[in-house]
């Protein structure tokens, strides 16, 4: 096959080392030369379960800051997790969760990043849903263009994996720094047990290369979510070749994201394999 290759740059998702993270194996102040070091990929992505209590901790950031800097790495974004629901059908419990993230919002103008990634996974209807995620956007939107950041929305489960209902809401908020950041994965709606977003079999799922498509308008970030690579280098369960001429024939212009979230092979091997398999298409 043929590979109609184009320019951009690959950055590494921390949650490829979700599971040496988790074991306290390395912290977070390791990721960037680890990121450099073993993978020879410089532009990293945050996410901030692994740093949770760290979005004042100057000391902590600062060395942080420090240790990207000595690795010859970029700080990309912060992935925003467990901060509370953006889209949740109670106004108070909106405004609590967009008060939670400003935090990390400041935390990512320190590391010098381009953006955040923020959820709005939804368990209320859609109505209320696209009324909560805009309010919610237009909020940390505005809040964020003073620190010249981004605010990306990513399809990570719910609603926010209806992405017609999703770039309602995106263009409903209508500010240049609110977008969107496609994930190849990700586009269950609905599971079998109420309420779940990771466990249970999906039962409701948007069509992911549609997904993706309608996406790329607005991304300002691309996660290229791997479960597995075969012996021939591919991604079984994902049409890379299709996925990665969609964004060469789009007008996006940045980093796509190595986020390797598989159990077969070791975190080294997914990511390295992972970021093999993007450089079929790159300059």
């Amino acid at each position: 096959m043929s590979y109609e290759k184009f320019p951009f740059e690959i950055s590494l998702a921390q949650w490829s080392l979700n599971k040496s993270l988790f074991s306290k194996e390395i912290d977070t102040l390791d990721f960037p030369r680890i990121a450099r070091e073993r993978y020879n990929i410089v532009a990293v992505e945050y996410v901030n379960q692994f740093f949770i209590d760290k979005a004042e901790d100057q000391e902590f950031l600062q060395q942080l800051k420090n240790n990207a800097q000595a690795a010859g790495v970029k700080n990309l974004l912060i992935m925003i997790d467990h901060e509370g629901e953006l889209a949740a059908a109670a106004s108070q419990a909106r405004i609590q969760s967009v008060e939670n993230h400003k935090k990390w919002i400041r935390a990512a103008a320190f590391l010098e990043c381009d953006a955040v990634r923020v959820n709005l996974h939804g368990f209320v209807s859609e109505a209320e849903w696209l009324q909560g995620s805009t309010e919610s956007l237009q909020a940390l939107g505005a809040y964020a263009q003073q620190f010249n950041l981004k605010v990306l929305v990513e399809n990570h489960g719910g609603l926010s994996a209806k992405i017609d209902l999703l770039i309602a809401v995106i263009r409903a908020v209508n500010l240049p720094n609110v977008g969107t950041m496609p994930d190849f994965g990700n586009f269950c709606i609905r599971r079998e047990v109420p309420g779940d977003l990771w466990e249970s079999p999906c039962v409701e799922h948007y069509d992911p290369y549609q997904g993706v498509q309608e996406m790329l308008p607005y991304a300002g970030a691309i996660s290229a979510k791997t479960y597995d690579i075969e012996a021939n280098g591919d991604e079984p369960d994902i049409d890379f070749n299709r996925m990665m001429t969609m964004i060469k024939n789009s007008d996006y212009q940045g980093y796509i994201g190595v986020e390797y979230e598989g159990k077969k092979l070791s975190e080294d091997e997914g990511i390295l394999l992972s970021k093999k398999l993007l450089e079929r298409w790159k300059y």
